[in-house]
């Protein structure tokens, strides 16, 4: 089993909110992604950024940005984030009643396609939609809140996932959410995991560039087949 190069993806959840430009040019020249948490209070307990930053943020940059919606209703607001300039937009499974055709809009409007599973959430029910997708985002957290401690016993899903994948020669991007730092994106990454979703590890080291790079290398050592 091999798994595509790993894609290190910094989360501006943990970035300083009142210079976020500066903190997204911090890392443009290491990170791969630049993901982005959206929180609506009601999907999730807690609100966080939206559409008009996303937007700003734009044209600050030219780094993919890795949109992960926690929002009800993401029918009515995903494609906004498409038509904004999201490279990838991904929802929750929990949120949606048809994930196939939200999926399909937003490769219409130009952005990859993600489906999220929250920490209680079993994978099998969605093995089958994958291929109406880009990228499956394995929460190793409960979704909702950063700086949360990682949960090893989740990563039987990654494995689940990466099995499933390998065996339908499947284009996917496998991504985990929650607690990766240098002390757990190894264990990620032999699971099958391939991107990787870091907040208080990138923006709360002295060098977040360095410490992308890092885990990065830390990711491709561990990785299947490497």
């Amino acid at each position: 089993m091999t798994v595509p190069p790993p894609i290190v993806a910094p989360s501006i959840l943990a970035a300083d909110f009142s210079r976020l430009a500066e903190e997204v040019r911090a890392v443009e020249d290491a990170a791969d992604w630049l993901h982005v948490d959206v929180m609506d209070n009601h999907f999730v307990p807690n609100l966080t950024i939206g559409l008009p930053v996303v937007q700003s943020l734009r044209a600050v940059t030219a780094m993919p940005f890795d949109v992960h919606l926690m929002i009800e209703d993401p029918r009515r607001w995903a494609p906004g984030y498409a038509d904004a300039g999201a490279y990838n937009v991904t929802f929750h499974a929990e949120a949606s009643d048809d994930p196939v055709a939200l999926a399909k809009d937003l490769r219409s409007a130009g952005a990859k396609a993600g489906l999220a599973i929250d920490r209680d959430t079993p994978i099998e029910p969605y093995l089958d939609l994958l291929p109406s997708f880009d990228t499956l985002l394995i929460m190793t957290i409960k979704a909702g809140f950063g700086g949360q401690r990682f949960i090893p016993q989740l990563l039987e899903k990654v494995r689940t996932a990466r099995r499933h994948v390998s065996s339908g020669h499947l284009e996917l991007r496998i991504e985990v959410d929650g607690g990766i730092a240098a002390d757990t994106i190894e264990q990620a990454a032999a699971a099958g995991a391939d991107a990787f979703v870091a907040g208080t590890a990138v923006y709360g080291a002295a060098d977040p560039a360095e410490a992308v790079r890092h885990l990065r290398a830390l990711a491709e050592r561990a990785a299947p087949g490497a």
